[in-house]
């Protein structure tokens, strides 16, 4: 799995730098050749879209995200275990719906080929990168649940076999 995310990483890093160069050469163009790319502000905005949720699906795994823990803290693990578990279910039911309902839209850009006002860019190219993100974040959030009820399992034999309850 860590090879996945960290190609997930690397596709993340690859965007960010895309969006530096075409920063820098709207930047040069402007104020060097007086001629400023028109587009690139457009690209460096869907840049940054497939960042923000590629991104999520690693933050997602690693149980980075922003939650109000106080409560959560004070919980016995047990409890504990419970409610993180709720909550990336309805992290991935979420992504999901999000998914089945955007759909259509995805649809209808392909099939009138809309393009972006500066670029000329199909728009279901930035706009697939919503329901990829989405369906990462889900896929990982599988294996984060999948991973920690394994981990409770083996904890839970190796409590038994050293005669512990």
């Amino acid at each position: 799995m860590k090879t996945f995310t960290d190609l997930i990483r690397g596709l993340i890093t690859f965007l960010l730098v895309v969006a530096v160069v075409f920063n820098c050469a709207n930047i040069v163009g402007r104020y060097v050749f007086l001629h400023p790319f028109v587009s690139a502000e457009e690209i460096i905005l869907f840049l940054l879209v497939g960042v923000v949720f590629l991104g999520n699906s690693i933050v997602a795994f690693e149980g980075r995200q922003l939650r109000m823990d106080v409560f959560l803290i004070m919980l016995p693990p047990k409890a504990r275990f419970g409610l993180e578990t709720i909550a990336e279910l309805l992290a991935i039911f979420m992504s999901l719906t999000i998914i089945v309902v955007g759909w259509p839209a995805m649809q209808m850009l392909i099939e009138f080929d809309q393009r972006s006002q500066a670029a000329d860019i199909p728009l279901a190219i930035p706009q697939a990168l919503i329901p990829l993100g989405l369906g990462l974040t889900s896929v990982l959030l599988c294996v984060r649940i999948f991973r920690r009820l394994r981990a409770r399992e083996w904890e839970a034999e190796s409590m038994l076999r050293d005669g512990l309850h």
